[in-house]
């Protein structure tokens, strides 16, 4: 089983040579194009201060809620490199990516664009509301895709109220042609936030291991790809194995652990410039490197005479400081957001448990007493949760408070492990090794436990790491 501490350790211990590799094993940069540029879109009325808006907390189920989404308008056809076909067909494609967005979460029930008539553009700011009523809608998405003369596209984004038959918010964006569905996403984050009052997660990346190749012989690439699945890019070439990567707090930058050479190393890659640093050689079995809040630190695992401890270093490189010192294996660490305490698994009461100390090492408690392994916790970044992967019989996704209480167990898989939490701390993914294949997957469930999904990947895909919103 990938999760259990003592196979990783042998498994850190059996990666084979690869005499013809270099010292750097990365594919082409992924571009980050221009950035995305607010801008200011024409009001359809008085800026509304009412309409619905909720709090959904941890322990409740999410409601269903209405919305219609019809294909985004343009104010006239002209070609675009982001559609063959024009800025109106644009403007559909936008529409069915949030409508795919909102669907996806377990709160919203929208209706996308290929089921509704297809507004004008001057009704983007004039909704006749009698026909979305009588449509049952309660909420009400328009919007606008306008090109301009140097190239790039504006996207104007509206959520209307259809009983208060109101405004509750909109806003614009400024794009390049090939970042039209960061503006969907955009618009997806600024309907999530102001009907829920939560903190938005679509517009974010997702990295993760791809593997190939037959089981007794993977290959293990870096990749990395839109919240949605869309966008994929291989960013290693395979040479080398790859493991366990984690965004940085800033998002500019993925941690990762490499197997150049045969020598597990931790390196730094950045993602504007597709350059990447080397931070640490230990030249011991190294597992599970993990950023510090501030982004200054980085914890990992080593394991020195048959002992695994828990380390930290510079990001910058240097001399490591070792957290944990007791018999057996202590993997992992996960920092609280505030960066005052850090969860990991450790062995050293005979079985595979969740413990929490401070950040300096000190105080460390068992805190999981519920029967079966604690492994791969994972401090929300809320604070008020940590997923761990609960091996019970079989490998499940479950979540507990930082003191080891309230578990739930949030999927049933057989072999589901290595959660990582969305930006906003509500939804959880993970990968799912299906039974006698060995065929993994990534699937993200919401705290409910009751919407589930699996994310496409061109193929199987292990050790996710959900980065922040995107600046």
């Amino acid at each position: 089983m990938k999760t259990d501490i003592f196979a990783l350790m042998l498994f850190a211990a059996a990666i084979p040579s690869a005499a013809s590799a270099q010292n750097q094993d990365l594919g082409e940069p992924v571009g980050e194009g221009g950035s995305v540029e607010t801008t200011t879109t024409q009001a359809s009325g008085e800026e509304a201060e009412g309409g619905l808006s909720f709090t959904v907390t941890d322990e409740s189920d999410w409601q269903d809620l209405g919305i219609a989404i019809p294909a985004f308008a343009t104010d006239r056809e002209r070609s675009t490199p982001a559609n063959a076909s024009g800025t109106g067909a644009l403007g559909g494609e936008i529409a069915r990516v949030i409508t795919s967005n909102l669907r996806n979460n377990g709160i919203f029930k929208p209706t996308g664009p290929d089921a509704l008539p297809k507004p004008s553009f001057a009704q983007i700011t004039a909704p006749s509301w009698g026909s979305w009523s009588g449509r049952g809608a309660e909420m009400l998405v328009k919007g606008y895709v306008r090109a301009r003369d140097d190239g790039r596209l504006v996207v104007g984004c509206y959520l209307y109220d259809v009983a208060l038959q109101d405004e509750l918010i909109r806003e614009g964006w400024v794009v390049r042609p090939a970042d039209w569905r960061r503006a969907a996403h955009k618009c997806s984050d600024l309907i999530y936030a102001r009907l829920t009052g939560e903190s938005p997660f679509f517009d974010s990346r997702i990295a993760y291991i791809a593997e190939t190749g037959p089981k007794d012989k993977r290959v293990k690439r870096l990749a990395i790809m839109d919240s949605d699945g869309a966008n994929h890019r291989f960013l290693t070439l395979g040479s080398a194995t790859a493991l366990t990567p984690r965004y940085s707090p800033d998002y500019s930058q993925l941690l990762y652990l490499s197997y150049v050479d045969g020598n597990p190393r931790i390196y730094v890659y950045d993602i504007g410039s597709g350059k990447q640093k080397l931070v640490a050689d230990t030249g011991n079995p190294t597992l599970a490197p993990r950023w510090s809040p501030d982004g200054r630190s980085i914890l990992y695992s080593m394991a020195v005479n048959g002992n695994t401890d828990i380390y930290r270093v510079s990001a910058n490189g240097g001399r490591s400081v070792r957290l944990t010192n007791t018999p057996g294996i202590d993997v992992g660490g996960s920092y609280s957001p505030d960066g005052q305490k850090i969860v990991f698994e450790s062995d050293r009461s005979g079985s595979q448990q969740c413990y929490v100390m401070n950040a300096d090492g000190s105080n460390q408690r068992r805190i999981t007493f519920f029967g079966g392994r604690c492994a791969t916790p994972e401090w929300s970044p809320r604070g008020d949760q940590i997923a761990f992967t609960r091996i019970a019989g079989d490998f499940n996704i479950a979540v507990m408070t930082p003191a080891g209480r309230n578990l739930r167990v949030l999927t049933n898989g057989w072999q589901d492990e290595a959660p990582t939490w969305a930006p906003n701390g509500r939804i959880i993914q993970f990968f799912r090794t299906a039974r006698n294949s060995g065929r993994s997957g990534l699937h993200q469930v919401d705290l409910t436990g009751r919407n589930e999904r699996r994310l496409p990947t061109p193929v199987d895909a292990s050790d996710p790491a959900w980065g922040p919103i995107r600046p």
